[in-house]
């Protein structure tokens, strides 16, 4: 028996197209059949084109975004390396983690959540000693705030540390720049706005990152060892790994998607959609956690009034409305919902959808919601 139908429009997954569903169900192939190569090196240029790279090692690797951390992590951090975290989210404390159990010997750059962090600081600390690897959370999927990139990169650069990126909720909702920003390692999620299924990370090293894989004194772990899955998505196509097949044909539609309408255009779409979603909040007396000229476009963590409890709010608008949404992760349990807007799913139909299912829900737990007011308002624009 099927599932039923949902609105994601939580923090991920997010909707698919019918065009990417339509592509899971393509007749199955062997990873190294040679109608399947042709595909797969198709999504890897697209994902280069996309990240706004040249390097070679750029590829779709099994698993969703955290095997994308643990890549980066395994393949530059080994013990006692010095690496510096920025941290001002759950994803943040993550990379921190990840690090840590690797050997590294972290410093991590507090910043509390919901605030944006200074560049500045990242910077100073970086430059505090000999620091190996340099990591940041460019869209923190736990709070909706984005982080300026370039002095981070700028700074890291100077130091003479690799800068990786957590680009797991940015990728595909905003144009991105691997090479002209000198970003070393980005890793990102297919489920967010690439509008595709969880299960692949889209990773990309380039030459620096590799030198330094190749100078190192330990080996890497097996699965995420970038000299040994060369070998599967490099010239060679050797065994390495199963790679899943249907998911890269999920992933090739949902990037013929992207790459048909823009990045320009689909930037432009997701900002639009989270401004109405801002006026709509605004009339039925909801705060964002972050300021709009901070925040994801992609991603809106929204404050609730004193009074109403998270659990029954969510559980409403999925018993009542099929309307999927998040709830706060870490120190914001409880305190606020995540309501993502990400790729396919970023559509002005949803936000009215959204706004009247959350109205609704307000009202159920006895706060006043003008509804009409809202939908009006996030018409407006």
């Amino acid at each position: 028996m099927p599932p039923p139908e949902v609105l994601l429009l939580g923090p991920g997954p997010s909707p698919t197209s019918v065009l990417v569903r339509a592509a899971q169900a393509w007749p199955l192939l062997g990873h190294l059949d040679a109608a399947f190569l042709p595909i797969l090196e198709r999504v890897q240029q697209r994902l280069r084109d996309l990240l706004g790279t040249t390097n070679a090692f750029t590829l779709p690797l099994a698993g969703t975004g955290t095997s994308g951390m643990e890549a980066v992590v395994g393949n530059l951090v080994e013990a006692g390396d010095r690496v510096v975290v920025g941290v001002h989210g759950v994803f943040g404390q993550r990379f921190a983690e990840a690090a840590r159990r690797r050997g590294g010997d972290v410093i991590e750059v507090l910043t509390e959540f919901g605030a944006v962090p200074d560049p500045a600081a990242i910077v100073q600390a970086v430059a505090a000693g000999p620091t190996r690897l340099c990591c940041v959370v460019h869209a923190e999927t736990s709070t909706g705030v984005l982080l300026d990139l370039e002095p981070v990169a700028a700074g890291a650069r100077a130091a003479g540390a690799l800068f990786a990126v957590d680009a797991v909720t940015s990728l595909g909702g905003l144009p991105w720049h691997a090479d002209a920003l000198g970003v070393d390692a980005v890793f990102s999620g297919t489920q967010k706005c690439l509008s595709a299924p969880p299960g692949l990370s889209p990773l990309t090293l380039s030459p620096a990152a590799l030198r330094r894989v190749a100078e190192r004194r330990t080996l890497p772990p097996f699965a995420v060892d970038a000299s040994l899955l060369t070998g599967y998505f490099g010239a060679d196509r050797a065994y390495h790994h199963t790679a899943p097949v249907s998911l890269i044909y999920a992933l090739s539609a949902a990037l013929d998607e992207v790459f048909a309408e823009g990045m320009l255009a689909r930037e432009q779409r997701h900002r639009a959609v989270a401004a109405s979603l801002r006026r709509g909040l605004d009339v039925l007396g909801l705060m964002p956690l972050v300021a709009v000229a901070d925040a994801t476009p992609m991603l809106t963590s929204v404050c609730y009034p004193e009074g109403i409890e998270d659990r029954a709010f969510r559980a409403h608008l999925r018993k009542v409305h099929a309307v999927e949404i998040g709830g706060g992760l870490g120190s914001l349990a409880g305190r606020v919902f995540r309501l993502g807007l990400m790729g396919h799913g970023a559509r002005p139909e949803n936000v009215l959808r959204a706004l009247a299912a959350i109205g609704d829900a307000l009202s159920a737990q006895g706060r006043t919601a003008d509804i009409g007011g809202a939908l009006a308002a996030a018409r407006e624009g």
